[in-house]
């Protein structure tokens, strides 16, 4: 259950996707609701320790129930990886991030992440083939990284003007 998010990687289609949801959607409802950028930081960062927690222990396991190197199944890499793309988003988010604004930061988060994590350009790729949980986990947590790097970018180019 924890593997797959409490169910949403045995939804029939994009588990990851479904995994990523989670992290996007607190991310989004704390900051509309006023939390402290701090605050929001800190759940990212438990999100991301939780996730990267549960992959490592239980993946193998899923691994050897299914025969797969990677179960779509085990979505808590997807948990993790997005949470580290919105990780330090929220301390350079200023008083003047709308709601509106404050959506399509988690909505490009998530897109942005989800088009790494399938797409997995290098060195992404090379990290899958870590053993067990750890080549599960290892690739979504650089693409989280990646796609903090271009979130930053898109925040500071066009919504924080």
């Amino acid at each position: 259950m924890l593997a797959s998010c409490f169910g949403l990687g045995r939804l029939p289609v994009a588990p990851g996707t479904w995994g990523s949801i989670p992290p996007a959607v607190v991310f989004g409802v704390l900051c509309q609701f006023g939390a402290a950028p701090v605050l929001v930081s800190i759940v990212m960062a438990v999100f991301v320790v939780a996730g990267s927690v549960v992959c490592v222990k239980y993946a193998p396991a899923a691994i050897a129930a299914t025969g797969k190197s990677d179960p779509g199944e085990v979505v808590a890499d997807e948990v993790a990886g997005q949470a580290v793309t919105l990780l330090s988003v929220p301390l350079v988010m200023t008083a003047e991030f709308t709601v509106g604004r404050i959506w399509a930061v988690a909505g490009m988060g998530f897109l942005i992440f989800r088009i790494l994590d399938i797409a997995k350009p290098q060195p992404i790729r090379k990290l899958e083939k870590l053993p067990q949980g750890w080549g599960i986990l290892a690739d979504d947590l650089l693409a989280g990284v990646f796609g903090a790097v271009i979130l930053h970018i898109s925040v500071w180019l066009w919504l924080a003007r």
